[in-house]
C-alpha cells in the first residue's frame, strides 16, 4: 500500500470526478463537488481506501493537496460554471506541516476566482482544538472562499459546529435523505434544519438523493439545492446545464396523476405594497396607518423577499411602554417575520397546501409569491385553502358515482393540460365488449360489479406507471399515459381483466367460452365471454389543438380494435386529426367529396 501510494503521489495519478449540485427551484447548476479517485482498477481507486492508506502512511497532507490541485485544474480545463466544492479534512487544516496559503496559490495559478470555491469541512472527524479550527476557517473566509459543513448530522459536533463556523452552505448527510418520505423522524429532522437554515441565512444542500419520492418531499419542504444519483452520477465529463426534460420527467413521475388538476399559485397572487429591508419601523407604521386594508408588507432586498412585516405585530410593539422610543428608528428587519413561506408562481396549489400544513402557518397570514426569484405579490392563506377546497368539490361533482374515478370534465382537463405544456403522452380508450348481453343475463348488480372490477384493474396496472385514469361513463374508460410503457400496460389490463372477470361466469359458460342470448332483434346468438377493446394513440402535440381532437383519435382507434372477436389492442399510427371532408353538389346531381 505504501509503495502504491508513493507512486500515486510521485506521478500525480489522481482522477477527478465531478457531481453537479442542482438548484432545482431556479433550474440551473449551483456548482460541482470534486471527488478524487486513485488509479483505475487498483486497490486504491476508491477514496475510502486511498485516504485510509494516506493516513496510515502519514501522507494525508500530500494527498489532499494533490487532490485539490487536480480538482481545480480539471474544473478550469472543463470550463465548468458555478462553484467548485472541495472536500477538506479538519485534521489536515490543523496539521502544522500542511502548507498555508496553498489553496489560494492553486486557484490563482489556474485562473479561478476564490469566491467560486467552497471549502467543505466534513463533520465526521472529531476536532480537539475547536478554537484553532475556527481561526483556520476564518482565514479561508478572509481569502474569499465560502464554507460548507459536509455530512451534517453524521458526526461529532453537529449544531455546535454550525453555530460557530457560520457556513454559507450545509450539506445534510444522506442518512437523513434515504427514504425520508417514509420516516416521520427524518422528516421532522429535515424541517428543523430548514427552519434553522432560514434563520441563519444558510443554504441547504440535500445530498445522496436516489429516489423521486425523496426529491419530491425535499422540494415540498423548501429545499432548493439537490445532489445525488437520481439527478446525475459523478463523472469525468459532467453536464454543463440542468437537463430540464429530465427534471420535468422526475417531477411528474408520480404513481397517480402526474398532472394533478390544480392551478398554479401565481393566479392567486395579489399585488401588495412592499418595503425595503432598511425601512425604519416608524415609516412602515405610517404606511399601515395610511392604508387600513393592509395587514402585511413584504420586506425586500434588491427586489428579493427576505421577510414579512405584520400590522398586528408592529402595533403591539408600539403600544407597549417605550415602544416608539425603542423601535422607531430600528429597521423593519428587527420586527419582521424572517421565515415567511416564499413560493414560485408556478408552484401548484396542492404542493403549496402541503407546505402550509407541514409547517402549520397561521391561517391569517399571507404567503409571498415570486417570479424568477423577484417579488411578485402576496396571497392570503385563507384564499388559497378556500380555492383548493372548491377545486376538490368541483372534481368530486364530476366524478363517476359508481367507480368514483374522474369523469369527462377532468379527462378533458388532463388532456388539455398536457397539450398546453407540450408534454408527450398516449391516450387509451378502453371499452368492454358484450357487456349488454352479460348485464341482461346476470343482472344489473353483476354488471355494476364488472365495471368496478375493470376500474380496479386499470387503476392497479397504471399505479405501477404514470398516468391519469378516467371513467367516461357506462363501460368506457380513458387512460392517459405519460411514460413510454402504454402498450405494455394495455396488454396487462387485458390479461388481468380476462383472468379476474371469469369469476362472474358459471363453470358451464366458462367451459363453452360463452353463452346463448337473444340479440336486439330477438334472435338467439352465441355471445363470447367479456373481452376488452383498447384503442391507443399518441397525438402529435403540434397538430392536435384540443382535447376533442385527441379523444376523436382514440375513439377511431377503439372502433378498429372492436373489429376483432377477441380482446385486442389497436395501436393507431395516425397522430393528428382526420382531414375534414366537404361534400359539394355538382351539375350531374352526383356528389363530389374533397378531402381538406
Amino acid at each position: 500500500m505504501s509503495a502504491q501510494l508513493q507512486r500515486i503521489l510521485e506521478n500525480s495519478d489522481i482522477k477527478t470526478l465531478f457531481q453537479p449540485i442542482f438548484d432545482v427551484s431556479n433550474q440551473h447548476i449551483l456548482g460541482y463537488e470534486a471527488l478524487s479517485r486513485g488509479p483505475k482498477s487498483s486497490e486504491l481507486e476508491m477514496p475510502s481506501a486511498l485516504f485510509s492508506a494516506a493516513i496510515a502512511c502519514n501522507k494525508i497532507s500530500e494527498l489532499e493537496l494533490l487532490c485539490r490541485s487536480k480538482a481545480i485544474e480539471n474544473f478550469v480545463k472543463l470550463n465548468l460554471q458555478g462553484k467548485l466544492f472541495l472536500n477538506v479534512s479538519p485534521k489536515t487544516l490543523l496539521d502544522p506541516c500542511h502548507p498555508k496559503g496553498e489553496t489560494l496559490h492553486l486557484v490563482e495559478h489556474f485562473g479561478l476566482a476564490a469566491n467560486r470555491v467552497v471549502i467543505e469541512v466534513t463533520e465526521q472527524e472529531k476536532v480537539d482544538d475547536g478554537c484553532l479550527l475556527l481561526k483556520t476557517i476564518a482565514h479561508y473566509r478572509q481569502l474569499g472562499f465560502s464554507i460548507a459543513i459536509d455530512d451534517l448530522g453524521a458526526g461529532y459536533s453537529g449544531l455546535k459546529q454550525w453555530s460557530e463556523l457560520c457556513p454559507e452552505f450545509v450539506k445534510i448527510d444522506r442518512y437523513f435523505i434515504d427514504h425520508c418520505d417514509q420516516s416521520v423522524v427524518k422528516k421532522e429532522f429535515l424541517k428543523s434544519i430548514i427552519v434553522l437554515a432560514k434563520a441563519t441565512n444558510t443554504q441547504v444542500i440535500a445530498e445522496g438523493i436516489e429516489r423521486v419520492e425523496e426529491l419530491r418531499l425535499l422540494e415540498s419542504l423548501g429545499v432548493q439545492h439537490a445532489q445525488g444519483f437520481l439527478l446525475e452520477r459523478p463523472s469525468l465529463q459532467p453536464s454543463y446545464q440542468i437537463n430540464l426534460h429530465c427534471l420535468k420527467h422526475l417531477e411528474s413521475s408520480d404513481n397517480s396523476s402526474s398532472f394533478e388538476q390544480s392551478m398554479a399559485i401565481g393566479w392567486l397572487a395579489v399585488e401588495h405594497a412592499s418595503i425595503e429591508a432598511n425601512t425604519r419601523c416608524k415609516d412602515a407604521h405610517s404606511i399601515f396607518e395610511q392604508d387600513k386594508t393592509l395587514t402585511s408588507l413584504a420586506v425586500l432586498e434588491q427586489n428579493s423577499p427576505v421577510g414579512l412585516l405584520h400590522r398586528d405585530q408592529l402595533t403591539e410593539v408600539f403600544a407597549a411602554p417605550y415602544g416608539h422610543a425603542l423601535y422607531d428608528k430600528q429597521p423593519v428587519t428587527a420586527l419582521m417575520d424572517k421565515q415567511p413561506l416564499v413560493v414560485d408562481e408556478n408552484e401548484l396549489l396542492d404542493t403549496v397546501s402541503q407546505q402550509i400544513t407541514e409547517f402549520e402557518f397561521d391561517i391569517r397570514r399571507h404567503i409571498v409569491i415570486t417570479r424568477n426569484g423577484d417579488y411578485l405579490g402576496l396571497a392570503p392563506l385563507r384564499n388559497i385553502l378556500k380555492h383548493i377546497t372548491e377545486e376538490k368539490i368541483r372534481h368530486a361533482q364530476h366524478a363517476n358515482p359508481l367507480t368514483m374515478l374522474p369523469g369527462n370534465v377532468a379527462i378533458n382537463e388532463a388532456i388539455e393540460l398536457r397539450l398546453r405544456n407540450s408534454y408527450a403522452f398516449s391516450l387509451a380508450y378502453v371499452d368492454l365488449n358484450h357487456f349488454k348481453q352479460f348485464n341482461d343475463l346476470y343482472g344489473y348488480a353483476s354488471g355494476d360489479s364488472v365495471i368496478k372490477l375493470l376500474a380496479e384493474v386499470i387503476v392497479d396496472v397504471c399505479s405501477k406507471s404514470k398516468g391519469f385514469v378516467g371513467h367516461i361513463g357506462g363501460d368506457d374508460f380513458m387512460v392517459v399515459f405519460d411514460k413510454d410503457d402504454a402498450e405494455h400496460r394495455c396488454h396487462a389490463i387485458i390479461s388481468e381483466f380476462e383472468e379476474k372477470s371469469r369469476a362472474f361466469f358459471t363453470p358451464e359458460h366458462i367451459s363453452q367460452g360463452g353463452y346463448w342470448a337473444s340479440n336486439r332483434e330477438g334472435k338467439k346468438q352465441f355471445v363470447p365471454l367479456l373481452t376488452l377493446s383498447i384503442g391507443l394513440v399518441k397525438p402529435d402535440l403540434e397538430q392536435c389543438i384540443n382535447s376533442h381532437q385527441v379523444a376523436a383519435l382514440a375513439t377511431d382507434a377503439k372502433k378498429e380494435a372492436k373489429r376483432f372477436k377477441t380482446s385486442h389492442l389497436f395501436v393507431c399510427k395516425r397522430r393528428c386529426p382526420a382531414p375534414a371532408v366537404v361534400r359539394l353538389s355538382v351539375a350531374s346531381d352526383d356528389t363530389l367529396q374533397i378531402g381538406l
